[in-house]
């Protein structure tokens, strides 16, 4: 059988706070699929922290980098005016989908003409397919593009942010246009459910982020550390993290935090691990590359994760499959990642106290935290292994351009 030859498109590719969209690309090409990889920006150079992303940057397609050169916009967009009503259409569509305002319909005119490059790039390679993460704006991107191609097009949906602003982004029209949507979680599809036509929803599927298992060596360190994986901005709750750790010292005078991540408040925390005199506890290792990630997850003896807001973190499946275990908030889809009291502990989110009770628990613990990191590992073995997700999409691309998907099993969608 002969794969379709697939599309990526993002806002920025790669990045190191989104390698489950490289560990995907590289599944699915693994699994026999061309897959060229397209990205709205170029990708900063901070994001590019191991060969892996540096290899894949240079191999992706950038369609702002591209939209530089006049005549090739006019190429391309002079291509599908040859095509004036499919012309029309979707650029009707561009304007009837935009948000509010003179500044909403300039940015989607924009968008507009994005789509009309990239729509001629991905007709010139052959592109049999075009799927888009991160609902967005590049995401707008792929639904004018495939209107102006005839090239169908899916999306993954994450969430939680995409949710706050449905309207906006209009997902209710980009989940009616697609093949298919793939949703991170149950939890996920259910969000989208509420604002998709209920015709629609045998096109959401639930498809996990997944992670290779065997990438992680299951073997966490005997010193006594915390590990957090993850952007440093307020909806990752690291401020309470910092105040758990200073209630935890007395008891714990070994305890050590490290922080792998960057954001717009690394400044800030630094101050505050400071003021609560934890300057020689606390690690602010800035981005690491998958490989260096893997290595600080072997070295720890717990993960933690006090997010206000998430999809189902990644993250989290990387701590459990190497066998940490792992504490984090009862929000979103981590529920249907983490069994509390078997692979990890859920706590409140917002609140310091019962996330240094949960950690005081396992660091108090050793047999305990030996047997939920068992469990964990098993669990994302099971239920979260990037190959079985990936065939998963895989036979989702093979059915495009049927009337709906074909019909996956039960076990697939549960």
């Amino acid at each position: 059988m002969t794969l379709r030859r697939l599309a990526y498109l993002t806002g920025e590719y790669p990045r190191a706070s989104d390698t489950f969209i490289q560990r995907e690309v590289a599944a699915l090409r693994a699994l026999g699929h061309e897959v060229l990889t397209c990205s709205i920006r170029t990708t900063g150079a901070e994001h590019l922290v191991g060969p892996e992303q540096r290899s894949e940057h240079a191999r992706t397609f950038k369609v702002l980098e591209a939209c530089r050169a006049p005549l090739r916009v006019l190429r391309a967009h002079g291509r599908w005016l040859a095509r004036p009503a499919r012309y029309g259409r979707a650029l009707r569509l561009a304007w009837t989908t935009a948000p509010k305002g003179v500044k909403g319909r300039l940015y989607n005119l924009i968008y507009f003409l994005e789509a009309g490059v990239l729509a001629a790039h991905l007709a010139e390679q052959g592109v049999e397919h075009l799927h888009n993460h991160i609902a967005k704006a590049s995401c707008t991107v792929a639904m004018l593009a495939s209107a102006l191609s005839g090239i169908p097009y899916s999306f993954t949906i994450h969430g939680p942010d995409i949710f706050f602003e449905p309207q906006h982004w209009r997902i209710d029209e980009k989940a009616a246009r697609a093949e298919f949507v793939a949703c991170i979680s149950a939890f996920c599809r259910s969000q989208l459910m509420c604002f998709a036509e209920a015709a629609h929803w045998p096109k959401l599927r639930v498809v996990h982020c997944g992670i290779d298992p065997a990438r992680y060596a299951a073997a966490p360190g005997h010193d006594p550390v915390l590990l957090f994986v993850g952007r440093l901005a307020g909806v990752k709750g690291v401020p309470l993290l910092l105040e758990a750790l200073a209630a935890l010292a007395p008891a714990h005078p070994a305890l050590r935090l490290r922080l792998i991540g960057d954001g717009p408040d690394r400044a800030a925390l630094e101050a505050r691990a400071i003021r609560l005199g934890l300057a020689d506890r606390v690690e602010f290792l800035g981005y690491r590359s998958q490989s260096e990630v893997a290595d600080a997850l072997a070295g720890a003896q717990i993960f933690v994760l006090p997010s206000f807001a998430e999809g189902v973190p990644v993250v989290l499946m990387e701590a459990m499959a190497a066998g940490l275990p792992v504490v984090t908030t009862q929000i979103a889809g981590i529920p249907e990642l983490v069994d509390s009291g078997i692979s990890g502990l859920l706590v409140p989110p917002g609140e310091a106290a019962p996330l240094a009770r949960a950690l005081d628990t396992l660091l108090t613990d050793p047999a305990r935290r030996h047997a939920m990191g068992q469990a964990g590992r098993a669990r994302v073995s099971a239920d979260f292994n990037i190959a079985t997700e990936a065939a998963k999409l895989s036979q989702l691309f093979q059915s495009s351009g049927a009337a709906t998907p074909a019909p996956l099993s039960r076990k697939d969608i549960a």
